[in-house]
């Protein structure tokens, strides 16, 4: 019996990683797609990240991390929300995985005059700067050794890279040595005035 339930435990760690590798796959043909349909929106910033925060707490008490937020309760952005929702996922899953335990998960905003930047730092391993735009690259694997016990496929990043440029936006990565990595996401605040 003990040997019947290690067993059956095995068999559905590996149903429930094929399931999430699966939905991946689905997802990055729907997105890899030339246009991505968006139904833009004027969007709460803070409120967005303070459900995300809350839902991602299991995973973050888990891995010994915090989230610490620095958001204007006044910003917005304009895009789609769910997609939108998807970036913010599919980064803070990369943040997660990729940091130390017992480090927090950073998250702030700027605004210019037409757009917010939105920063996810995490402490962790620092990614040489020639690997910088390879993470953004499907089935790009920074550490192989992680394959086969944590994460997905490495779609996640492509995903919200090409979520975030679908909605004229742009994202990009940032590591220091000692420092960790940041993700920064430039949005419009607002919807663009029609000529």
């Amino acid at each position: 019996k003990e040997q019947q339930k290690k067993y059956i435990h095995i068999t559905l760690d590996k149903a429930r990683r094929l399931e999430s590798l699966i939905n991946e796959f689905f997802d990055i043909t729907r997105y890899n797609l030339q246009h991505i349909e968006v139904e833009k929106e004027t969007i709460d910033l803070k409120y967005m990240f303070v459900q995300m925060t809350d839902e991602f707490y299991p995973v973050l008490k888990a891995h010994g991390n915090t989230a610490e937020l620095d958001i204007d309760d006044d910003m917005t952005v304009y895009g789609d929300s769910d997609k939108l929702a998807r970036v913010f996922n599919n980064i803070l899953k990369n943040a997660i995985a990729y940091s130390y335990a017992d480090t927090p998960i950073k998250i702030w905003a700027k605004q210019t005059e037409e757009a917010v930047e939105i920063y996810i730092k995490n402490k962790g391993k620092t990614i040489p700067k020639q690997k910088l735009d390879s993470i953004f690259e499907k089935f790009f694997r920074l550490d192989e050794a992680r394959r086969t016990n944590t994460g997905g496929a490495g779609l996640g990043l492509a995903i919200a890279k090409g979520l975030a440029e679908g909605m004229g936006g742009t994202l990009w990565a940032e590591s220091t040595m000692g420092k960790g990595t940041t993700f920064v996401l430039k949005l419009l605040w607002t919807e663009p005035v029609q000529d």
